[in-house]
């Protein structure tokens, strides 16, 4: 265990009492926080910040490298101990488990590997890998050199990768030939091909071989294991500042092309290490899943960063959870014995709609802690987690953060802070929550619905959005100025509870995926035949929401296979996690006489509402309301 008892609360009164003491003197607090780690030379202050332009700098001066934190002192303490067990795609490949002595070795082997191909601190370097232990090496790797990794999930397309690499400016991309998901295999290789046909910054690529594809590399491509066959396992960490960017990681805007939130090195690492303790109540000896990919923030934080400064044991999942069949997460939680199983509701929806025989034939006596992740549980899901995978004994913590926060800000914490139903329940310690009322007044009541804001930084806060801090100003500081505006609405109960009520600005939660609504449109609107779109969320019963396109289209009379067609469109310049539920066609859309869509109509025609909309006297077009209704039939 790396942090003292003091910092680890045991029951309610415990975590009022710290919560107040990190609140009313939150520098003496995460003082206290950092002095658990390993660091070459100390701070010399411990946070600066400007709300107005926005600047946060976390334990100034300091010097660090994260990775001594999550190898080298847990090698010097218990060398042999698993690190990660990564669990293949196929139930009949056997599990490899990696030992922190064997992570550290292959970590410092691929700094060699991206030392020789001139990696140097600062460049950046795109990782579009599957879930395989070669891409939590990768990122450790690289924060071992001081290069900034760009995960990009592994399942965006050729146009949406070119985009994300040629933003960072990535000197080198690392891929595989492909990928196993369930029964398919991936050609991520080919997709790469084609997204460097339009990025002139990359030197070089490296290939892992993971699904024998038998292709031919191009010129300025390497095989992976070729490389690793050059250099040894030595490999002394560089000195990285405390707010050196560590990582840069995409999430989609409302508006425009997505945001690279940038991470620093000591602030990320404080807050994610001690977030994880707490809120999972990890043991030494525990077992601990995060079903999620490390393309998002989840497994940045929760699968490699987190586990790891903690000396846990943490599991990676190569395949699909319904995978040989729909039993496959309870067979693998009995396999490995886990103590920790933290996931999407997405996914406990969509297992829940399939008989209890896939749950019951599994032994999950071994679970200690549920968690969900990516967006806010239902009531139904939350019973059936609670009665058929935790058996009424195991606490769930509802997570509630963001890429943009680095680590969960509001949750109970296991064993110390009561759940309930459809709240994420208390801040964090140190985060420092407040609710706003319509005219933007900060406001105390309780039993209220409000939009969420955060009036303290903490030391996981992104730094800002890569080459572009005006936009990072822009939607996060200056709608409530002297606040960070996470775009979410919230309730606060009488106990001061929080449950998150949903987004407040054009983002849509899909299946745990925050997707800006803008980029989607804009690539409807590519297709020859549409003159305009507009989309917007609705609920669905297993991804939570999803997407309701509302399309006019130049020539109705060419209306066969137009949805087909735009999601193929889609699929190709985004990816298919960005595909339409429903695609209805329309007259027009509901506009005010300034030209601004009314998406809340569109949101209520979505939900199946048919009237209660409100006054539309004042729209363009008010008639167009019950065109849509009826065409939505």
């Amino acid at each position: 265990m790396i942090f003292k008892n003091n910092l680890l609360p045991k029951n309610l009164q415990q975590y009022e009492k710290l919560y107040k003491q990190s609140i009313d003197n939150p520098e003496l607090f995460w003082t206290d926080v950092a002095e658990s780690f390993i660091w070459k030379s100390k701070w010399s202050k411990v946070v600066d910040f400007d709300f107005s332009k926005p600047s946060f700098k976390w334990f100034t001066d300091a010097k660090l490298n994260i990775t001594e934190n999550c190898l080298d002192r847990h090698v010097e303490a218990h060398p042999d101990k698993t690190a990660i067990i990564f669990e293949p795609n196929d139930p009949n490949q056997p599990a490899e488990h990696i030992s922190y002595r064997e992570l550290h070795s292959r970590v410092c082997k691929f700094s060699n590997v991206l030392k020789n191909n001139n990696i140097q601190k600062g460049d950046r370097v795109c990782i579009y890998l599957p879930m395989v232990p070669e891409l939590a090496i990768a990122v450790l790797a690289c924060a071992r050199v001081g290069a900034i990794h760009s995960v990009v999930f592994a399942g965006f397309s050729s146009s949406a990768l070119s985009a994300r690499i040629n933003d960072a400016s990535c000197k080198m991309v690392l891929t595989s030939d492909g990928s196993f998901r369930g029964n398919k295999t991936i050609d991520l290789k080919s997709i790469v091909d084609e997204a460097l046909k339009d990025c002139d910054c990359v030197d070089s690529v490296i290939v892992l071989n993971r699904i024998n594809s038998g292709i031919t590399l191009n010129k300025n491509e390497k095989w992976w294991n070729d490389e690793l066959d050059k250099v040894d396992d030595y490999f002394p960490a560089e000195i990285m500042d405390s707010e050196d960017p560590l990582f840069i990681l995409y999430t989609s805007g409302s508006t425009g092309k997505p945001k690279g939130m940038v991470h620093s090195s000591g602030g990320y690492m404080v807050y994610t290490a001690y977030s994880f303790k707490n809120v999972f109540d990890y043991d030494d000896d525990d077992i601990y899943w995060c079903t999620a990919d490390i393309g998002w923030i989840t497994g940045h934080s929760y699968i490699v960063y987190g586990p790891l400064l903690n000396g846990a044991t943490t599991m990676m999942f190569e395949g699909v959870p319904s995978y040989p069949d729909f039993g496959r997460f309870w067979e693998i939680c009995e396999k490995h014995k886990v103590n920790q199983f933290y996931t999407a509701p997405t996914a406990i929806r969509a297992l829940a709609k399939h008989p209890l025989d896939f749950v019951n034939k599994y032994d999950l006596s071994s679970l200690k802690v549920l968690g969900t992740v990516g967006e806010p549980i239902n009531e139904e899901a939350w019973n059936w987690y609670n009665e058929n995978i935790g058996k009424n004994k195991c606490p769930i913590v509802d997570t509630w953060w963001q890429t943009e926060t680095g680590g969960i800000m509001i949750t109970s914490l296991a064993n110390v802070t009561e759940g309930k139903p459809t709240f994420a329940t208390k801040p964090m310690m140190g985060i420092q929550p407040v609710l706003f009322d319509e005219n933007g007044n900060e406001f105390d009541d309780n039993n209220k619905n409000g939009i969420l804001g955060i009036k303290y930084p903490w030391p996981s806060i992104a730094r800002t959005i890569y080459g572009d801090h005006e936009r990072y100003k822009n939607v996060y500081f200056s709608a409530y100025p002297g606040y960070y505006f996470p775009g979410d609405g919230a309730f606060r109960d009488e106990y001061g509870n929080y449950r998150i009520t949903g987004r407040v600005d054009d983002v849509v939660i899909v299946s745990g995926h925050n997707l800006g609504t803008a980029p989607i449109e804009d690539v409807i609107n590519m297709h020859d035949n549409v003159v305009e779109s507009a989309l917007v969320g609705y609920p669905h019963d297993i991804k939570g929401n999803a997407l309701y396109a509302f399309v006019i289209l130049k020539d109705d009379s060419k209306k066969d296979d137009i949805e087909v067609e735009i999601n193929k469109l889609i699929s190709k310049t985004i990816g298919p996690i960005a595909k339409p539920e429903k695609i209805q066609l329309v007259p027009g859309l509901p506009k005010t006489r300034s030209g601004k869509i009314m998406r809340r109509i569109l949101r209520k025609i979505a939900s199946g509402e048919k009237d209660n909309f409100g006054d539309i006297s004042t729209l363009l077009n008010p008639e167009i309301v019950e065109q849509i209704v009826e065409g939505s039939q």
